[in-house]
């Protein structure tokens, strides 16, 4: 009876020291962390292999750019500061409408590459080579993502790794849905993918649609935010060709009515195209 208790008392201890002697690496491993807001944008604007650094170095590069101008046009500090907070932010502005209009026309693309996975489900093609017939025959924005793909799968064969690289490589929510789609039917099977991908390919449609045409009503909220922000920053330059402007402007009140003013227009900016923001997609499978 001592033995029995004494073993039991080892193996009690073992277990309990055992997620410390012996971590789970296999899992740890496995699991990805969750790409950075930043690198969705540049993924999704068609820079995928820039790297965060570069991207950086540019946007400070071109606020350094834009505060020498402003101090060789009107010499105010206080405008060559805001000039240089405004250029660091000018990349990020033109990535974001660049994703933005590449994630528009991706939403009117996709039900087309549906209808193709469609046909070729129907006619038999197995799923990796009917993902990868769309780097021929899919949406133009897409083509190259998908011919990426199907390297990937020639050299590795794995369905799984090819279609994980490409959800990286897209950046795009309906495009999470369809490829997971894809791979639950490829590893556990079914008789019905057809018909889902035929009801999400009419989801789609009617969801492009709705956002077409609310977007369309909601354009005048943005061209409203630009024109409200753009307007006291010109006459702020105007005004700042005069000598006795800029010198009351580099004084600091004058600063201070600048710095004022910038906060100002950056959250009004921000709460007017809030207000007028659809909400988007998350991607819920990275």
């Amino acid at each position: 009876m001592t033995l029995v208790l004494g073993c039991l008392l080892g193996a009690g201890l073992s277990l309990v020291a055992s997620p410390f002697l012996w971590p789970r690496r296999a899992r740890d491993t496995v699991r990805r962390a969750r790409p950075s807001a930043l690198r969705e944008a540049l993924s999704l604007a068609g820079l995928p292999r820039m790297p965060i650094a570069l991207f950086l170095a540019l946007s400070a590069a071109v606020g350094l750019v834009a505060a020498a101008l402003a101090q060789v046009a009107l010499a105010v500090l206080a405008v060559t500061v805001a000039a240089f907070a405004i250029g660091v932010f000018v990349p990020t502005l033109a990535v974001n409408a660049r994703a933005n209009k590449r994630r528009q026309l991706g939403r009117s693309h996709w039900p087309d590459a549906v209808d193709h996975l469609v046909s070729a489900v129907r006619s038999g093609i197995a799923l990796p080579e009917a993902v990868a017939a769309l780097a021929r025959t899919g949406p133009e924005a897409t083509r190259e993502a998908f011919a990426a793909y199907e390297r990937d799968y020639r050299e590795t064969g794995s369905f799984s790794h090819s279609i994980g690289l490409l959800k990286e490589r897209l950046a795009d929510p309906v495009a999470d849905r369809i490829l997971e789609t894809l791979r639950m039917a490829r590893e556990v099977g079914g008789t019905e993918l057809s018909v889902v991908l035929r009801g999400l390919g009419v989801y789609l449609r009617q969801d492009a649609a709705t956002r077409s045409e609310l977007e369309a009503r909601q354009s005048w909220v943005h061209a409203a935010a630009r024109l409200g922000v753009a307007a006291p920053w010109v006459v702020l330059v105007l005004l700042g060709t005069r000598p006795e402007a800029a010198a009351a402007y580099n004084s600091g009140g004058g600063t201070v009515v600048i710095a004022v003013g910038l906060v100002v227009s950056v959250v009004a900016y921000r709460l007017m195209l809030a207000l007028g923001r659809l909400p988007r997609e998350r991607r819920w499978f990275t």
